[in-house]
């Protein structure tokens, strides 16, 4: 198995993303074959150094926060994506708020999805349903901690879905989004509430909240754009016909595979999944309350 890594950070003031790729690769998945490309959105879009065996540091552009770097080290890498048999998008912050997950992602879980339209993350939902620019969705895979095939990055063209919040934002710090912006009203409340306030109703905070003022307006843009970006992103692969795969779930399927050696079959819709895994901490009632 060949895994190419695209870890996006800004600078080094903040996070250890290198220093945690590394632990966890070294952990979990020992034996594969790798390479690592860095992108430092604070740096030049045309900056490249040689970082060690089997990494490179590229600069990328920030213009819409990791999805644009993204872009940039896809576009660095060129036809050689295919050479892998799985891109793993992250970024420096994916060791934050819950991480069990990743102890369950290793060789044996991935090794289900190869050659299969497949992406394998962790999924997150809201309690309700949210409408973004006429598609109505609850789940998504958290984009910060990301494993899928390169015909599916292929596909996609740029990972960027919105690249200006021309249609979302007032600018204005009383009101922040536009009376006709393409979200519903309950993902605009999602969105102040998980930026600066008590979190979406499911007993976790954002490590980074913040009052929403004047001077964090534009942080408060960037940010809900980027949230925008991530769930549009797990939209547009299943349009594509790309399944989004919970890693615990897919590391229980694998458990009892191998008692069968068994292919894993078809993989069952996100509500399925988390109801089926083992550390599920909601009630198939909520997960099922709204069929969409």
């Amino acid at each position: 198995m060949r895994i190419l890594t695209l870890l996006v950070r800004h600078s080094t003031d903040k996070y250890k993303g290198v220093e945690d790729i590394e632990v966890f690769f070294e952990r979990q998945m020992p034996l594969v074959q790798r390479d690592l490309v860095i992108i430092d959105n604070s740096l030049p879009e045309d900056y490249e150094e040689v970082a060690g065996q089997n990494r490179i540091l590229i600069g990328g552009s920030n213009a819409q926060r990791e999805f644009s770097s993204w872009d940039s080290g896809i576009a660095y890498i060129g036809r050689r994506l295919g050479d892998y048999d799985l891109v793993h998008l992250a970024t420096e912050a994916f060791n934050t708020l819950y991480t069990r997950y990743l102890d369950r992602i290793n060789k044996d879980t991935l090794g289900l999805i190869l050659r299969r339209g497949a992406a394998v993350g962790h999924i997150d939902y809201y309690n309700e349903p949210i409408t973004v620019f006429g598609r109505q969705s609850r789940a998504w895979l958290r984009s910060s901690f990301v494993f899928l095939p390169p015909a599916e990055v292929k596909m996609l063209g740029s990972l960027v879905s919105v690249a200006d919040g021309g249609e979302i934002f007032t600018h204005d710090p009383v009101s922040p989004f536009r009376s006709d912006a393409p979200l519903s009203p309950n993902y605009r409340q999602y969105l102040l509430d998980w930026l600066t306030g008590p979190g979406t109703g499911q007993g976790v905070q954002w490590h980074s909240r913040f009052a929403l003022s004047e001077d964090t307006l534009p942080w408060f843009e960037a940010k809900a754009l980027s949230i925008v970006n991530e769930h549009l992103l797990s939209i547009r692969l299943r349009t594509q016909g790309c399944a989004l795969v919970d890693a615990t779930w897919l590391a229980g399927r694998a458990e009892e595979l191998a008692q069968t050696h068994q292919p894993l079959g078809a993989i069952p819709g996100w509500r399925t999944q988390l109801v089926s895994k083992q550390d599920c901490p909601v009630s198939a009632d909520l997960l099922f309350h709204h069929v969409i």
